[in-house]
């Protein structure tokens, strides 16, 4: 695992992005939050999102706001292997982030493993100034 996958070249703006995963592991992760605290905690996954540069095996991360329940956000990454996955878990951005969240989350987070297979980014989204 960890070998390279196929992506379209960027060719210029308005151009898709068509990658296959082979080996990538995924989470789906629901977190709850206290009552009233999404922005918060919006903020510190923020931070955290800022920094993931220093985690190399994570490929990708998605953070979500629940358009139904305004006291849950849901994250969904993925990383390039279980190795990279495992460094996650371990690495001191992590950990961080394990201390900071923790007194804003009403229960345990709820982890459903999805491994990515195929990712597609229409030309009109990469056309965007993301």
């Amino acid at each position: 695992m960890g070998e390279t996958f196929p992506v379209s070249e960027p060719l210029g703006p308005g151009v898709g992005v068509d990658a296959v995963l082979p080996g990538r592991i995924g989470l789906l992760v629901r977190v709850p939050v206290k009552p009233g605290m999404r922005a918060a905690a919006l903020d510190v996954l923020n931070r955290y999102v800022d920094d993931l540069d220093d985690e190399p095996g994570t490929e990708a991360f998605f953070l979500c706001v629940d358009p139904d329940d305004t006291d849950v956000v849901w994250l969904y990454e993925w990383f390039r292997d279980e190795e990279s996955l495992e460094a996650h878990r371990s690495a001191p951005l992590f950990g961080r982030l394990m201390t900071e969240l923790p007194d804003l989350v009403a229960d345990g987070p709820g982890i459903m493993r999805l491994d990515p297979l195929r990712l597609r980014m229409s030309a009109a989204l990469t056309a965007q100034s993301l």
